[in-house]
């Protein structure tokens, strides 16, 4: 398994340019199954994550392709089928979002419980609870999800709790649907908008996405299309705290402030320079960094992919900030490796108390999930030495290129194989 070699000690300067939306990408691939014409994808982030649901729905009878650097066409014979396979849905937790296309096009589906990072519980009650409402029947046995209907029919849904994959589900089962469906307590993500958007581009009737109520009227059949994917907020987050927490300097293409507002508010209250030009936006440290508190929410309050990144940033900020995690309960773990790095903070329970140490020194490390890699890249960034980062597949999921970035920023990176 490969390792990330990380010199640190060098600011983040020049510009650097935003991929598409990972999370949008996968639900636009899973939708992208509800019609039978071809649909081209662009903006779409070359990342394992995007590959390994192309190698999903291409093992269906799909035929799904990349037909440019970021452009992917998928087109869909007149039958495809309805078991997914356990060694490619284990490595991705988004392969959950072919439920409700498959339910809503073959009329039935077999997946087993998929996988992806170990951030804490993700329950599918949700998704089963939605679609059984609009008349599926799904059951559990033994790790797989079985789901079978005639057409589905539009109903009235109300979600515990804000639920982006099952939002996202009922959203894609719904557009095939008999009458009409109003989900309530929804998602309001900007990836949520985004599928809504792409699902209207070919002909669904898609209403309110982004806030608290969706209403999808069912049509009959989607036409194809071509459609853009949005840019990626996380990786933009990732690169603006990478900035302040290096002292950099650095001037980011393709991100929405809008879709990150509560981090800029953050980061700014902290002590960043945040401005917008031309469609970009310039990121440098205005003053001594002073210590902030956070707590993690559905959106529109402060995101928990952003979390991780934010503690790395403030291990080296003088005085006591603390993060409370209510969205995953595992997101905290790394703490644990900022640790061996000297970083000091404790956990407990969902709080990470951090009180400012004067530096970081370079050690090895374990990323455990997607995020936890990309601020242990931050913390790498910050820290006096060479700083080993393992598990480095975790970060390959979902920031393309990010190696070759850092490089043409001036970072001094290698891969240990």
């Amino acid at each position: 398994m490969n390792s990330l070699i990380i010199s640190g000690g060098t600011p983040l300067v020049g510009e650097v340019k935003i991929a598409g939306a990972k999370n949008a990408a996968l639900a636009i691939i899973a939708a992208a199954l509800l019609t039978d014409a071809p649909v081209i994808i662009d903006n779409v982030p070359n990342i394992s994550d995007v590959n390994v649901m192309l190698d999903i729905v291409k093992n269906l009878g799909v035929e799904a392709d990349w037909c440019e650097k970021n452009t992917i066409r998928i087109h869909v014979p007149g039958d495809i089928g309805y078991q997914t396979p356990y060694e490619l849905v284990k490595k991705l937790r988004a392969s959950n979002l072919l439920l409700g296309p498959l339910l809503a096009r073959q009329g039935r589906v077999e997946i087993s419980l998929p996988g992806g990072c170990n951030i804490g519980s993700r329950p599918m009650d949700l998704h089963f609870k939605g679609l059984a409402g609009m008349g599926a029947e799904i059951e559990l046995e033994h790790g797989v999800i079985k789901g079978k209907c005639d057409r589905l029919e539009g109903a009235k849904i109300y979600l515990d709790f804000p639920s982006v994959g099952a939002t996202e589900n009922i959203m894609m089962a719904a557009v095939l649907a008999k009458g009409q469906t109003v989900i309530e307590n929804v998602a309001k993500e900007p990836e949520i908008v985004d599928l809504a958007n792409f699902l209207n581009s070919m002909g669904a009737k898609v209403r309110g996405a982004g806030t608290d109520v969706i209403r999808i009227d069912g049509v009959e059949r989607l036409r194809g299309g071509r459609y853009s994917v949005i840019p990626d907020r996380i990786e933009a987050g990732t690169f603006m705290v990478a900035a302040v927490a290096t002292d950099g300097d650095l001037l980011i293409d393709g991100v929405i402030t809008t879709h990150i507002e509560p981090l800029i508010a953050k980061l700014r209250e902290a002590g960043a320079e945040i401005r917008e030009e031309d469609e970009k936006v310039r990121v440098r440290r205005r003053s001594k960094l002073r210590p902030i508190d956070i707590k993690t929410l559905p959106y529109p309050g402060f995101p928990t992919d952003m979390q991780s990144q934010m503690m790395a940033m403030l291990t080296t900020v003088k005085g006591t900030s603390v993060i409370v995690e209510n969205i995953f309960e595992n997101r905290l773990q790394v703490a644990d490796e900022f640790k061996r790095m000297g970083a000091k903070i404790k956990v407990e329970g969902r709080t990470a108390i951090i009180q400012g140490v004067e530096k970081l020194q370079g050690a090895k490390v374990k990323a455990s999930d997607l995020r936890a890699g990309a601020a242990l890249i931050i913390a790498g960034l910050m820290a006096e030495g060479e700083t080993e980062i393992c598990n480095t597949h975790y970060i390959e999921r979902g920031y393309e290129g990010i190696y070759d970035k850092l490089n043409a920023l001036g970072v001094k990176t290698a891969i240990k194989y």
